[in-house]
Parts: structure tokens; sequence; C-alpha cells
């Protein structure tokens, strides 16, 4: 997992607001990276289950995922936010930064949910959480959560 996220995947300085931003977001920047070629099925993957439940975690943090019909691959994208998203969250608070995950329909979903837990629990970590909020660079990000999710 050293090389799960890759910095050209990490966006810094995201103007949203909202969650339906973010997703919208999201699925333009899965499009762009060519993982899939439905930015509006990534959309409403991406929304269906956020319906299930919120994927607005704790500290700050977000973890929306989804499987979605035409994606190539399992893919992330973490964004920074300019400022505070309004989230649904764990703690009441809103989201500064989101993990986010689309796996390809009819994939195995053991391994994205090993990645999926193991960034859960990479969350919990204060310490992690600070890190990633304090940095201004793609390529750190990156590193700090390829690190987390190498251990």
């Amino acid at each position: 997992m050293s090389e799960f996220v890759s910095a050209s995947h990490v966006y810094l300085d995201n103007p949203a607001t909202n969650v339906d931003e973010v997703l919208h977001f999201l699925a333009d920047k899965f499009v762009a990276n060519g993982v899939a070629a439905s930015a509006d099925d990534i959309y409403k993957a991406f929304k269906n289950r956020e319906e299930e439940g919120t994927t607005g975690m704790m500290g700050g943090f977000a973890i929306p995922h989804a499987k979605c019909p035409g994606s190539k691959e399992a893919s992330v994208v973490v964004v920074k936010f300019a400022g505070d998203v309004d989230w649904n969250t764990m703690d009441g608070n809103p989201v500064h930064c989101a993990i986010a995950l689309l796996i390809p329909e009819g994939d195995s979903p053991a391994p994205q949910l090993r990645v999926l837990s193991k960034a859960a629990v990479l969350l919990m970590d204060a310490d992690f959480r600070q890190k990633v909020l304090d940095s201004t660079s793609a390529d750190e990000i990156a590193s700090i959560i390829n690190d987390g999710l190498g251990q």
C-alpha cells in the first residue's frame, strides 16, 4: 500500500462548502484521472453511499467511498479544503480534508475494506490528523497517508 495515494491525486485549497460540492468535485477528478468515464455515475454512487450513512468522521475528516459501474480500478483522491465544509460528521464538526475511495463495481471489496478500515484507524490518531491538516504540500500529504496505510 506504500503507493496507494499519488501526490497528483491530492488537491489543496478546494473552495467547497458542502457535501454536494465535494462529491461533484471528486467525481470530476476521478474522471480527469482516467479512473472512470462518467462523472454523473460517480457522483450518484457517492451520493447513494452518503445516504446510507455519513462518511463524515471526526477531527475534520471524511472518507467518502463508493462502488461505481464503469470505474476501471480502485483509486483514491485526497482533498483539503480552503475553509469549513458542512458535513454530517460523527463529532458534529466541519470537514477540512476528505480521503475518497472509488471502487470498481464487481471487485471483491476485501482489499478496499481493509484500506477503509486502516484509514478510519489512522483518523483516530491525533498526530496523523494534525500532520495532514498542517501540511501544505501534496507530496507530503501523499507520503503521510501512504506511510500510515503501510504500517
